[in-house]
């Protein structure tokens, strides 16, 4: 079982990305065609020169979105959210499909700058963020020309709602995916209560809870990626999408550039084990179904839920169960409301952040501290209705 504190800097705040290990090494060169050579040797010398975050490019019929903070680990800010949603709005009524991909090759996205949001507060800027960034993911879930996310390293946070609501995901070796929200008191958000409980069994509810990392092929095996493709060949891909002549060419090119991994999914061992113990009524019951377990997995596994904070344990456990009967549209107006109550003082939001990346003494100290004394009450707090004026509005 792996422990996603140690691992968890990267995502909250510009200072620490530069702790995290680098992930695979460089793409190897692959050949490209002719015709779209000119605009992809265009594209990277861009991407080098270039000072803006987001990069649009587009060619004839084509539309190409670049997340480009190669030293933040292409991590996302409000600036950046507004480009990539406006991006989004025009290519939609004028290209045939959409690239998105983020700069280098260690992360597609790794989430966005929640140090920041922390520092605001429950400012309007800090709700500005979550409420455009949870309208992105809404156009993209609803997409109408195919959409298309080279998850290419490092997929978490912000970056998993760029990516798993497009209707094609393609991972690769260098690909690491997770949500793992609950170590510094938040939940997994941008569509989390939508995508995760409509994976298999009780997997989602797992990585929720947890913070699990799914490497390369574990995000196909689990239905987060739609395709896997090793990474050199992502530039031959993409100059494949580019030539695609038709946008109904798309699922038969994917599935040319698809290939079977190497390696069985990591987690078959104990998918047995995460529905029996994860299916139970209640946080409380699945760190019981733990213990009576036994083994090491669940030994592991309950030392991990140990550390997360007992308050986003219980939250993510209610939203999940609720987002399993909702629409992706009706669960994101839920998680704003989640967002905007984690910016108050009563969450354990602030402490979590203190702890992992200001004061680094990965010792935080959860209110409440056991999952015992969180009630009832305060978990229903979290989702209750916001004012009318306040509400995430989505067509």
């Amino acid at each position: 079982m792996q422990n996603p504190i140690q691992r968890l800097v990267y995502t909250f705040g510009q200072r620490t990305y530069s702790q995290l290990p680098l992930i695979g090494g460089p793409a190897a060169a692959a050949a490209i065609a002719t015709k779209v050579q000119p605009m992809m040797a265009q594209q990277q010398q861009s991407t080098r020169q270039s000072s803006s975050s987001v990069l649009a490019t587009e060619s004839s019929n084509k539309g190409m979105i670049i997340l480009n903070r190669p030293k933040a680990l292409n991590a996302i800010n409000l600036e950046m959210v507004r480009k990539i949603y406006k991006h989004l709005k025009k290519c939609e009524k004028s290209k045939s499909l959409l690239i998105i991909k983020g700069t280098g090759d260690k992360a597609f996205c790794a989430g966005g700058d929640v140090r920041a949001l922390v520092d605001a507060g429950p400012t309007d800027e800090s709700k500005s963020f979550f409420r455009e960034e949870y309208t992105t993911n809404a156009l993209i879930g609803n997409y109408k020309i195919p959409y298309i996310a080279i998850i290419d390293g490092i997929t978490m946070g912000g970056g998993v709602g760029l990516s798993v609501h497009g209707k094609y995901r393609v991972a690769t070796d260098r690909t690491l995916f997770a949500m793992p929200e609950t170590a510094i008191g938040l939940f997994p958000d941008v569509g989390g209560s939508y995508f995760l409980p409509r994976l298999q069994g009780k997997l989602g509810l797992y990585l929720g809870l947890t913070g699990y990392r799914l490497r390369g092929a574990d995000a196909f095996y689990a239905g987060i990626a739609t395709h896997y493709c090793d990474s050199s060949k992502i530039p031959e891909l993409e100059t494949a999408l580019l030539n695609c002549p038709d946008a109904d060419d798309v699922p038969e090119l994917l599935e040319k550039f698809h290939t079977k991994p190497e390696k069985p999914f990591s987690l078959q061992p104990v998918l047995e084990q995460i529905n029996k113990n994860f299916s139970a009524d209640s946080v409380e019951a699945i760190l019981e179904n733990l213990q009576n377990d036994g083994s090491d997995w669940a030994k592991k596994t309950l030392a991990t839920l140990c550390k997360m904070s007992p308050t986003s344990m219980k939250v993510t456990y209610r939203q999940l169960e609720l987002g399993s009967q909702l629409s992706l549209t009706q669960c994101l107006i839920m998680e704003y409301r989640l967002a905007v109550r984690h910016l108050e003082d009563r969450a354990d939001f602030k402490e979590g952040v203190r702890a992992l990346l200001i004061d680094k003494d990965q010792q935080p100290k959860w209110q409440p501290a056991q999952l015992s004394d969180v009630t009832e009450e305060h978990v229903q707090w979290f989702f209750r209705k916001l004012p009318d004026t306040e509400e995430l509005k989505l067509k």
